[in-house]
């Protein structure tokens, strides 16, 4: 039944925006160096989470709760890469929920922590829909190898240990073996980028991938520039789309809680258009919020930051700006006159 459905949908080619929501909590720090990250999910959830995704019309919302964060760090003989045995060990976990709440027939959508957790959310995913593509949303390409990482941060790593293309440039991982990389770096698109190491530029430009850099938005805008990258990688509009979103791709005015900010990114407004317009599609399944870190700044940055992040998944989740329409009332309330 379940091939049935899906050969029908793709002969039709017209899919509808799932209206119910998995939200998965992934309290890790540990693939960067500064405190707080951990504690972004408690903070978004406590600023309402729930309830604002709740009042998008029709949303079903389930909160399957934090993931299980190891505490162990095992040593591992891998040069550059701080912290790779608990980065593994959150990661496997965090693809296990992913696959779950999709099989559930829901979004997932992920709170983190720090983007190192890309490498989890996208493998369960792909376990789930192979033919899935990926539109990373940064200020940065995380497409760095052990090799090549000034930091030896695995936040900076996560593309790179996803996509197949790069898995020779690779030492043995030991603590990675759960992991298989098989998307292929031909499904990815960029969105947002301006801090962006050589190497990493290197591997862009070596394989192709559409990369809108905020020079490019500013001359092309938003909807032109995600309509390219959906089109080049996904021609016939047939894919599951896998948005993983870091804080910092947007200007650090508008999300100043954040642990690598970049100037000169995008503003809150073209960040809630780009995921309106993938909402859109019909064919978001998969959201990843990272990167929000709320012990950085003061009570003012913090507020704005977790509201900037709400504001986009209510986007991607259907969030209207026009408002809704009332149920079941199908004329405006006209005021009665008053006789004498």
């Amino acid at each position: 039944m379940n091939s049935l459905r899906v050969l029908a949908r793709n002969m039709s080619q017209k899919w509808e925006p799932l209206k119910k929501v998995g939200i998965i909590g992934v309290p890790f720090e540990k693939g960067q160096k500064k405190y707080g990250v951990s504690i972004a999910p408690a903070a978004i959830r406590s600023a309402g989470l729930i309830e604002r995704l709740k009042e998008i019309d029709g949303i079903d919302v389930k909160d399957y709760g934090d993931i299980d964060i190891p505490s162990c760090n095992e040593p591992v003989n891998v040069d550059n890469m701080a912290h790779l045995s608990l980065v593994s060990a959150c990661n496997k976990n965090l693809s296990n929920k992913v696959s779950q709440v999709l099989k559930d027939e829901r979004v997932a959508v992920t709170i983190g922590g720090d983007h190192s957790i890309g490498v989890g959310t996208v493998d369960g995913h792909y376990r789930v829909n192979e033919d899935m593509i990926l539109i990373w949303v940064d200020a940065h390409a995380d497409i760095n190898t052990n090799k090549t990482s000034d930091s030896g941060s695995v936040h900076g790593m996560p593309v790179a240990l996803l996509v197949k293309e790069l898995s020779d440039y690779w030492p043995y991982l030991p603590s990675m073996d759960w992991q298989i990389p098989k998307f292929s770096i031909k499904n990815l698109g960029y969105v947002g980028l301006r801090s962006v190491d050589e190497y990493e530029r290197l591997a862009i430009e070596k394989y192709d991938v559409p990369a809108f850099a905020m020079e490019d938005i500013e001359e092309h805008g938003i909807q032109k520039s995600i309509n390219h990258i959906l089109h080049r990688i996904d021609p016939e509009g047939k894919k599951p789309i896998h948005v993983s979103f870091d804080i910092d791709s947007l200007d650090a005015l508008e999300a100043p809680s954040t642990g690598t900010p970049v100037r000169g990114g995008l503003t809150l407004r073209e960040a809630i258009q780009l995921m309106e317009i993938i909402h859109g599609t019909g064919r978001l399944r998969a959201i990843d919020l990272v990167e929000i870190n709320p012990a950085l700044g003061n009570d003012a940055d913090r507020k704005r930051t977790i509201d900037a992040g709400l504001c986009v998944l209510r986007a991607g989740l259907g969030f209207s700006r026009r408002g809704t329409i009332p149920s079941g009332i199908l004329d405006l309330p006209v005021q009665t006159p008053q006789s004498n």
